[in-house]
């Protein structure tokens, strides 16, 4: 700047006026810029921050999203019929038994046998000798060889006539008439067997009603409507209400009982069916709701003392009862956090849940005792894995003050999820290692709901307003007799000759 000045040597003041002017306005222009400079400086920080931020929250979504995509049968509870074309390969956490596929040696074989006493004979004779020509016909056979046919009879419905004699006294002249059968009520009806069988086939076996009339039509050469059809089952429905709380009784009454609950849907409208059952009963129920209000209605959990098997679904937690949690769907989970976020604590807890298992399953008690050493490892084990995990996937305590505070708990990741599960409810997860009845999963409650899933792939939905109450009642009651080895339409047409009952010993046997 000095150079601007025409003689440094002797500056006139008012050159030095001027210089002084000169500097001061430069310098103010300097400290302009810097002021601009630091301005940017913080936009783009913020700018900056704003970006990172954005770019965590894409980051989040795409692994959610990413998940969501991953999740199939294999690794979470969505049911095969979502995985859609792209099926995954099975990943059976069963280990190798080593044995030969087909049947094994000392099982029970079933084939099909020659009866002693057939219901038709027909003889095949030789008329010739099948050496020299000479006739046979005359001659007695010194033996025969045997060979059975077993096919069903011709297809067609068999008409019994009632009919009620009238007669004269001789002694005062009154005529006297005999009473039909109640049952007999009309001058033409359809008896118990082929209502059984239409409602055997519609309500257990899931045809369709328009595909069960065409049946009948097919075989017999009759025509039954959809109506008449329906009413048949309304009859079954109204008269087994009995025998429902029978079964439910005898629920209440079991040492360990597992429940259910999946969705299906009545006249346009999401409603869920609710299972309760054990190796011998089932119990369905269909409520507009999902949760505690409708298990209070069904009036099972509200009353049970046993033990519950469950899917850890909240609401059951809300009753008394013991609790133990399904370990197929904590396998299933385990290996979901195993295949998309690489834990390594997730693959570990799922080498000893299966561990655990094998080693109950080889006491005679099929449990162990509380002072069982394998018990203790399995309990510090489970406990090391979960400390392990929770070091992993812990959550910072604080949170950076450029981060906008949300309302709330902060959200957390799916393997914190399932620690947290794991570490609250330890007891529920290893129930199965100290009570000999309660089971490592919960199949026998999902095998007893699945079915009502193939009934809406079928049907689609109850299109009536009794439909999904009529399935729940009539399917509880075939299952249980299905489950006891009892013949299901010998049930079945007991229920059209009220007041239909259980077989003896099923209830006592609970």
């Amino acid at each position: 700047m000095l150079e601007c000045l025409p003689n440094l040597s002797k500056p006139s003041s008012d050159e030095k006026d001027a210089w002084i002017v000169r500097l001061l306005d430069e310098l103010k222009a300097l400290r302009g810029a810097v002021k601009n400079l630091q301005d940017r400086v913080t936009s783009l920080e913020a700018e900056n921050e704003n970006l990172r931020a954005e770019n965590q929250q894409l980051r989040e979504e795409n692994k959610e999203l990413r998940g969501k995509l991953a999740k199939n049968s294999q690794n979470s509870s969505k049911p095969p019929s979502s995985d859609g074309l792209k099926k995954p390969k099975p990943k059976s956490l069963r280990k190798p038994s080593g044995k030969k596929p087909g049947g094994q040696q000392g099982h029970s074989a079933a084939r099909l046998e020659m009866v002693e006493q057939p219901d038709h004979t027909i003889v095949h004779s030789v008329d010739a000798c099948q050496q020299c020509g000479h006739s046979l016909e005359s001659v007695a056979a010194v033996d025969c060889r045997r060979r059975q046919v077993v096919d069903i009879p011709p297809m067609q419905l068999e008409v019994t006539e009632h009919r009620a004699e009238t007669k004269c006294c001789p002694g005062c002249g009154c005529r006297s008439e005999a009473m039909f059968p109640e049952s007999v009520k009309t001058s033409v009806q359809y008896g118990v067997r082929i209502k059984a069988l239409l409602v055997y086939l519609n309500q257990y076996q899931l045809l369709p009603y328009d595909r069960t009339c065409q049946l009948v039509e097919d075989l017999f050469s009759r025509t039954i409507s959809q109506g008449t059809l329906y009413n048949w089952n309304l009859t079954c429905y109204r008269n087994l209400a009995s025998t429902e709380e029978q079964i439910r009784q005898a629920i209440l009454a079991s040492e360990v009982v597992h429940f259910d609950e999946t969705g299906i849907r009545q006249q346009g409208k999401l409603h869920w069916l609710h299972a309760a059952s054990t190796s011998r009963l089932t119990f369905y129920g269909l409520h507009a709701r999902r949760g505690a209000e409708a298990m209070i209605d069904l009036g099972i959990l509200p009353h049970y003392t046993g033990h519950a098997v469950h899917d850890h679904w909240k609401s059951y937690f809300t009753f008394s009862c013991d609790h133990s949690l399904c370990n197929a769907h904590h396998l299933r989970e385990l290996t979901y956090l195993v295949e998309q976020d690489q834990q390594a604590w997730a693959a570990s807890m799922i080498d000893l849940l299966l561990e655990a298992k094998e080693i109950s399953e080889a006491t005679p008690e099929n449990c162990l005792a509380e002072d069982a050493p394998e018990l203790a490892s399995i309990r510090l084990r489970y406990d090391a894995l979960i400390a392990k995990g929770l070091e992993q996937n812990l959550l910072p305590l604080v949170q950076e003050e450029s981060k906008k505070k949300k309302r709330g708990r902060p959200k957390q990741s799916k393997a914190k999820n399932m620690l947290d599960r794991l570490r609250d409810f330890k007891p529920q997860v290893l129930a199965f290692l100290t009570h000999p009845l309660i089971p490592f999963d919960n199949n026998q409650g999902e095998r007893d709901i699945r079915m009502a899933k193939l009934k809406q792939k079928i049907s689609g939905c109850f299109r009536g307003p009794q439909g999904g109450d009529i399935f729940a009642r009539i399917r509880g009651y075939v299952s249980t007799l299905r489950k006891n080895d009892h013949s299901i339409l010998a049930g079945l047409q007991s229920t059209f000759r009220q007041p239909p009952k259980l077989p003896a010993g099923i209830i006592a046997a609970e």
